[in-house]
């Protein structure tokens, strides 16, 4: 199933020439995990106004969402269609598309996007919990911050912040421990391995009395040996003898 979904992956952002695959595949198990095991995802097609939500903060990492809402049956437009003339499929989600909560890519958004629908959950005794995937770098917003302090005041217990912790954010301002400091905003804090679904489950299960912040470890390019960890992958497309090479491998 995963090296279906790579492959997918880097097939349109070859056709598209555009699409940051490393990113993508960095989330990919995460976002899996999600659909398959977390989100009601019945109640997400049926609209219902207490359904689960989830928002991709980090939106350049759309075409990751876009493969799994696609795998999911969630996507009402061809996915190869992505980053074409007319298209809904673009380089960041758009809530034009169904079954999008948000349109996301500016970084910092998605967080604060998050809590107001996390709290209105909590003010009209909804059910559905709330998600937002962010990225490491992204943490170097302030909106994220101030996100951080409200969902904590409001204790905001059906809210759940995953942060791909793929060390981009290595290139990025220095701000020490996450985890102390999500914990020191008062959120219940988890560390996991961002590809192991048990552990994601788990942590994307507990119930507790405030928000939970889940710091998921995770390899940039995870599946393709000549991306994994190399920056020059952040926003590039395969050339025709680097597709073949990765599907072959495959």
């Amino acid at each position: 199933m995963k090296n279906k979904l790579i492959e997918k992956i880097v097939r349109i952002a070859h056709k598209a020439n555009e699409g940051h695959i490393g990113s993508s595949l960095s989330i990919l198990d995460i976002l899996f995990v999600l659909y398959n095991d977390i989100l009601n995802v019945e109640s997400i097609r049926k609209n219902d106004l207490d359904r689960d939500r989830f928002i991709l903060s980090k939106g350049h990492a759309s075409l990751g969402l876009f493969v799994i809402l696609s795998e999911f049956n969630l996507l009402e437009e061809n996915v190869f269609n992505f980053c074409e003339f007319n298209s809904s499929l673009g380089g960041h989600p758009c809530d034009k598309l169904k079954f999008v909560e948000s349109s996301t890519g500016s970084l910092g958004h998605g967080l604060p996007i998050a809590v107001g629908m996390a709290l209105s959950n909590k003010i009209q005794n909804f059910n559905g919990n709330v998600y937002t995937l962010i990225g490491d770098g992204e943490a170097n917003e302030g909106t994220i911050w101030e996100s951080a302090l409200l969902a904590s005041h409001h204790k905001l217990n059906n809210l759940f912040c995953i942060m791909d912790h793929n060390h981009s954010g290595d290139r990025a301002l220095n701000i020490d421990s996450i985890m102390d400091k999500f914990n020191s905003f008062g959120w219940e804090c988890l560390e996991v391995d961002g590809h192991d679904h048990i552990e994601l489950i788990r942590s994307m299960s507990k119930k507790c009395s405030k928000p939970t912040f889940i710091l998921a470890n995770t390899t940039k390019g995870k599946g393709i040996d000549f991306m994994e960890n190399n920056p020059e992958w952040h926003h590039k497309s395969p050339t025709d003898e680097q597709l073949k090479e990765i599907i072959d491998k495959l």
